[in-house]
């Protein structure tokens, strides 16, 4: 079959096509045809070596990969062939708070991941996925909408009402937009490009603040709830952003601290924190539970997930470096 390893210590000339042996399904496994992938920004700091340690030579990456069963091992029940899965971004997550082995389950980064053209799964390990979806949008489901849902439903209860705040406009914000819209909520959404603060419009952002423009964005979500402050921000951004995440919320909010992007170092305000009750939550993606959950309200309000660029198997360093280059809006994907 092909497939790609991540075959150097790092850098993203790390990404490389190789061909390798068929796999197999064991007792418990399913071997799943690969038809679509979804890129998302931790698939950039494994391939560059970003987690500390350089993942082992030969490593397949990717977590989030869509994908027809195309055979079962002995004792499997959950799913069958012909069923289109998505595999779990911890594998050993079930449901419940997340246990300790998780982070060892982790696809495309603790063990090999998706982007191949098969892929062997336990069958605890895989999730079906909307039949209104392509397989593209499915693919963006594992890590990017697990993220959002977690951060907004579960951890952040988002209700009717509420004022959500959406830093940019990647992956995980836009799907959080959807999530934010789709419970009543009112969304303010970032970005330095009015172009892509106008798609966020077309999601149903009810206002847009350019924060090259307003640096003081904080400032700007404050003015925009008439002083209360937001109730939620997704927070993508990282030690760059969250003291300004800190200072939009209001008294009692929450702000849901889930990317990287502008860093993992730096200080934090934490008399605001203190002084103001706010909650500040660590999202890791989440568990099988919260995907069969978030799923069925995608199914019925009929979502379609926001894919910025699409790239064919062959080009799939190419997606890796437009990934890189941070121009995208929604989700970067790669086909077969």
């Amino acid at each position: 079959m092909k497939a790609y390893e991540l075959q150097h210590k790092t850098g993203l000339d790390n990404v490389t096509r190789v061909d390798r042996a068929d796999p197999k399904p064991g007792p418990g496994q399913v071997l799943i045809r690969t038809k679509a992938w979804s890129l998302n920004y931790r698939d950039l700091l494994v391939a560059k070596g970003g987690y500390g340690a350089p993942p082992p030579k030969g490593r397949i990456p990717l977590s989030d990969g869509v994908g027809e069963i195309v055979e079962v091992g002995a004792g499997v029940t959950r799913v069958q062939v012909g069923d289109r899965v998505a595999g779990c971004f911890m594998q050993a997550w079930i449901a419940g708070i997340v246990p300790p082995e998780a982070p060892m389950s982790a696809l495309g980064g603790a063990i090999d991941g998706m982007l191949a053209e098969y892929v062997v799964l336990s069958e605890q390990g895989v999730v079906k996925v909307p039949a209104h979806l392509t397989d593209e949008e499915a693919a963006c489901l594992p890590c990017a909408g697990v993220t959002a849902w977690n951060a907004l439903v579960r951890e952040g209860s988002v209700k009717a009402g509420d004022t959500v705040v959406c830093l940019g406009t990647g992956g995980v914000s836009m799907i959080a937009l959807q999530f934010a819209k789709m419970h009543g909520a009112r969304v303010i959404i970032t970005s330095s490009s009015d172009e892509k603060l106008a798609q966020a419009k077309q999601l149903g952002a009810d206002e847009t603040i350019n924060y090259r423009t307003r640096s003081d964005w904080d400032k700007a979500v404050v003015e925009l709830t008439g002083g209360r402050g937001a109730d939620i921000v997704v927070e993508v951004g990282g030690s760059g952003t969250l003291d300004k995440s800190i200072a939009a919320v209001r008294l009692g909010g929450y702000v849901a601290l889930i990317g990287v992007l502008t860093g993992t170092g730096g200080q934090m305000n934490t008399a605001a924190v203190l002084r103001r009750h706010i909650r500040v939550q660590g999202i890791y993606v989440g568990s099988r539970e919260m995907f069969e959950e978030m799923n069925r309200a995608i199914a019925l309000h009929g979502m379609r997930l926001p894919i910025g660029r699409s790239f064919g198997f062959e080009e799939a360093r190419a997606a890796y470096d437009h990934l890189d280059g941070a121009t995208h809006t929604g989700k970067v994907t790669i086909r077969m």
